[in-house]
């Protein structure tokens, strides 16, 4: 029963946290490759592209006051 609970493979809301880090340490190292820079570099670069996109999202739902 216990092996049962911990086997649980089903991503849902309440557990999708869990893999994102795992998959954003996983882009960014792809990105770095590509554009051969060191991950600190990619981290940021990769941080300012979501922040942007979030930004015209915003600003495209909202408009200005979204912002």
């Amino acid at each position: 029963m216990l092996r049962n609970k911990l086997m649980n493979l089903d991503i849902t809301n309440e557990n999708l946290y869990l893999l994102l880090p795992c998959k954003i340490s996983r882009v960014v190292q792809i990105y770095s490759h590509e554009h051969n820079l060191s991950l600190i570099e990619a981290m940021r670069c990769f941080t300012t592209r979501i922040h942007i996109s979030v930004l015209q999202m915003n600003l495209q739902n909202y408009g200005i006051m979204g912002l």
